[in-house]
């Protein structure tokens, strides 16, 4: 009996995500993408042995996630699906034209978030913007595929932003590297 509790504390919050998904898609794909962004981070802290959680770094992974991570891959999602049916066609725009503005987006925004000035954020964004674009396409697709082709469409975002829970850790590893060097 007592090893039947977690999966009942799963399935609740399995049914109350999916009802809250239902009911009001846009803010909770919001809130779970500002969660997962801001534990990424937290998780990216950690395995890079930190002493001190860079609060302001948290801030800025929660208030991107809240504000970009959730809405944005929520319409193109909806969007794409009017136009587009077939899973390959969907995978190549996203990674070929979706991906290299999202991850400008999120290098630019990610940096203007954690306070640092507009040619700061442009000058990391110039020293990142590559190597991390190629990184995703080239570690990433075939689980974006994977996310296309078989997840159901209300699960896609939340799908994606477990992907980016990892892809978090590695951006922001990066970013604190570019960081110290600089």
């Amino acid at each position: 009996m007592s090893l039947s509790k977690p999966t009942d504390i799963m399935y609740n919050l399995m049914g109350a995500y999916l009802q809250r998904l239902y009911t009001s898609p846009l803010r909770t794909k919001a809130v779970t993408s500002c969660i997962i962004a801001a534990l990424g981070n937290v998780a990216s802290q950690k395995l890079s042995g930190a002493k001190q959680l860079n609060e302001d770094s948290v801030l800025a992974y929660a208030l991107f996630g809240l504000l970009f991570g959730g809405p944005v891959p929520h319409y193109f999602y909806t969007y794409v699906r009017l136009f587009v049916k077939h899973p390959l066609r969907i995978l190549l725009i996203e990674r070929l034209i979706y991906t290299p503005c999202f991850q400008a987006l999120a290098l630019y925004f990610l940096a203007i978030f954690e306070g640092k000035s507009h040619p700061v954020a442009c000058a990391h964004l110039q020293r990142l913007y590559f190597p991390t674009l190629i990184a995703n396409l080239k570690y990433l697709t075939l689980f974006h595929f994977i996310n296309i082709k078989y997840v159901p469409p209300m699960l896609r975002v939340l799908m994606a932003n477990l992907i980016g829970f990892v892809w978090i850790i590695y951006i922001a590893n990066k970013r604190a590297k570019t960081s110290k060097k600089k």
